[in-house]
């Protein structure tokens, strides 16, 4: 056998199992999704039920308390690429919301807000608490919001 043909074999090995891997995780993901997580501030699961690579999925976060979003409940998209869980997810809130992070006229966050916080061992869970968390820091919690139930 040649040099270049066992790299290559290598590489589409190692190719299958972060596939598996996604794969394996996604599926744990969607479980906890499922089963309700400990955290009934947020939620997720599939956006289809038939999407066999669970790479959309539908999300709600309840705003946090004692901010101008209590008592609202957000919607956001998440996309799981290829790469995921080494690379993180691209999110986009459905429900308009005024947050440093999110672009304003599409509601799509800023990856790399989203980078200063993920590694390859986080979850779709963590994102949400994140984004969560974000919504209740100084300069987020009071900013004025669009109105209730209006979306991008």
């Amino acid at each position: 056998m040649n040099f270049l043909y066992i790299v290559s074999l290598l590489l589409t090995l190692n190719n299958s199992i972060h596939a598996t891997s996604r794969h394996f995780q996604l599926l744990d993901e969607l479980n906890a999704g499922i089963n309700g997580a400990d955290d009934r501030t947020i939620s997720w699961g599939l956006a289809d039920d038939d999407d066999n690579t669970l790479t959309n999925w539908n999300c709600v976060i309840i705003g946090p308390p004692r901010t101008n979003f209590e008592n609202r409940i957000y919607q956001l998209r998440v996309r799981c690429g290829e790469n995921y869980p080494l690379d993180p997810p691209e999110v986009r809130f459905v429900t308009r919301i005024s947050l440093h992070g999110v672009n304003e006229d599409s509601g799509v966050v800023d990856p790399r807000s989203i980078e200063a916080f993920w590694t390859k061992h986080s979850s779709i869970k963590q994102l949400l608490q994140n984004i969560r968390k974000w919504m209740a820091q100084k300069g987020n919690s009071n900013l004025a919001q669009p109105p209730e139930g209006s979306t991008y």
